[in-house]
């Protein structure tokens, strides 16, 4: 006969295997698919088989927002880490009201056509300097916001300049996602980690941020030979340079906005010595925009991308279940088994299992899912999380490179070159970019190695 807890582990493997066929599958939104597979677990799970109220309590984690150490930590320590993690989802709400202000006023496509106009609108110097831009911008903004506007004004400068824009599109949105791997807020797998886990944006600009500069120094080489004779094929000066101030919607709305992700930037670099949690920087920096920008509160709001926030509250039920249950430190104990004590063998089993998984499906799922699971890990091999954490981050953030489908600016980059009439199928965006994948996690692998050896 199977006790209660042997068949709430089932049914809480059945539900998330369900939930991640179906995200893969993409027939149904995603915030719908995670949400109903979270109540599920709640009721089915908890409800009927466990009978544990406690258990719906501690995975809906509503109490760890009205705590002081939600808003304000020394920062050592991460909150509640149990269910759903609502300072990711307020944060991550927060900079969304920041970014959709800024694009309200025309900052993006400004500060693209101000660096077209600076390199003297030549095409190498272009791709070279918007590869920058992207990883610089993604290390604070969501990579598919940025991506979106980088791919749209790529295309109207390949008009221009009569260039293929496609060879510029994957480099910038590889570029992006190597961006998003050196900050805590650039990737949302990043801000999963760091929240979960109590680290700072410090703490990882410090770590994966150094790997990554030496990664986009790699990168960088290895786009430039290999589309550099693609870029100057049929290229030429435009006869009217579009001016960048043309792109400024609102002057005075530009200047505020400008301040403010100044202002969101500098917190987020000092919230471990003020100790503001980000949580309180995203509520902080979305009231500012909205107070700067009365008259478009009501168009900002509904610009927000209630999708992904809902994707993330269905997606932390169930992992909480599978928490809660006791399936993930299992399964924790199982790899910690094949290692053998091995930190090594962790290491890369980490990091390549991360990047293969994230170049099929959603890495933001699996980031949440293997947080406690690398928990258990350290704490049963007697190693430091931090090199988990460290691991991965890099993994996830990168491996969603290698394929159209593994990241959302992969999806966002690869869909505004089609409408422009450059289709990017799966052959020609795996030749350019699986290669610098595996180059890159290579060099990430051996970055982490040299980290642990010295713990």
């Amino acid at each position: 006969m199977i006790s209660h807890i042997a068949l709430a582990q089932i049914v809480a493997i059945i539900i998330f295997i369900t939930m991640f066929v179906l995200i893969v599958m993409d027939r149904f939104e995603k915030h719908h698919i995670t949400l109903v597979c979270g109540v599920i677990t709640l009721t089915m799970v908890f409800g009927v088989i466990m009978n544990d109220g406690d258990a719906i309590i501690q995975t809906l984690n509503l109490h760890n927002i009205f705590t002081m150490h939600f808003w304000y930590t020394a920062g050592s320590e991460g909150g509640n880490n149990s269910g759903i993690n609502w300072e990711t989802i307020i944060f991550i709400a927060g900079m969304m009201i920041m970014v959709e202000g800024m694009a309200r006023v025309g900052f993006f496509r400004w500060l693209c056509l101000k660096i077209a106009s600076l390199v003297k609108y030549k095409t190498v110097p272009i791709f070279v300097t918007f590869m920058l831009m992207s990883a610089i911008l993604a290390m604070f903004i969501d990579s598919i916001t940025v991506i979106l506007f980088l791919a749209a004004v790529t295309v109207e400068l390949a008009r221009l300049l009569k260039f293929n824009p496609v060879p510029m599109i994957l480099a910038e949105i590889f570029c992006a996602n190597l961006g998003g791997s050196a900050t805590m807020c650039g990737d949302p797998p990043n801000i999963i980690i760091g929240t979960s886990l109590g680290y700072s944006f410090a703490d990882f600009i410090t770590n994966t941020g150094i790997i990554a500069g030496v990664c986009f120094i790699v990168t960088l080489v290895y786009f430039y030979f290999m589309f550099r004779n693609e870029l100057k094929k049929n290229s030429e000066l435009p006869t009217v340079k579009p001016d960048p101030k043309s792109a400024i919607t609102d002057i005075r709305g530009f200047i505020i906005s400008t301040v403010i992700f100044i202002i969101a930037v500098a917190l987020l670099i000092t919230h471990s010595m003020t100790h503001l949690t980000v949580a309180f920087i995203g509520v902080f920096i979305s009231i500012l925009t909205l107070l700067t920008a009365p008259k478009h509160i009501v168009y900002i709001i509904k610009k927000v991308d209630y999708k992904t926030l809902l994707m993330f509250i269905g997606l932390f039920m169930v992992i909480g279940g599978l928490e809660e249950t006791g399936v993930l430190e299992i399964i924790a104990g199982l790899i910690s088994k094949i290692c053998g004590g091995n930190i090594y063998i962790a290491i890369a089993i980490i990091i390549w299992l991360s990047a293969v998984a994230s170049a099929f499906i959603d890495n933001i799922p699996f980031a949440a899912t293997m947080i406690p699971v690398i928990k258990s890990m350290s704490a049963t091999m007697n190693v430091p999380i931090d090199i988990f954490a460290w691991t991965l981050a890099l993994g996830t953030d990168i491996g969603g490179s290698a394929t159209p489908i593994g990241a959302s600016a992969n999806v966002v980059g690869t869909a505004v070159s089609a409408k422009a009439g450059h289709p990017i199928g799966w052959k020609r965006y795996c030749t350019a970019a699986a290669p610098i994948t595996c180059i890159v996690i290579t060099i990430s692998m051996l970055a982490v190695f040299i980290k642990a050896r010295y713990i």
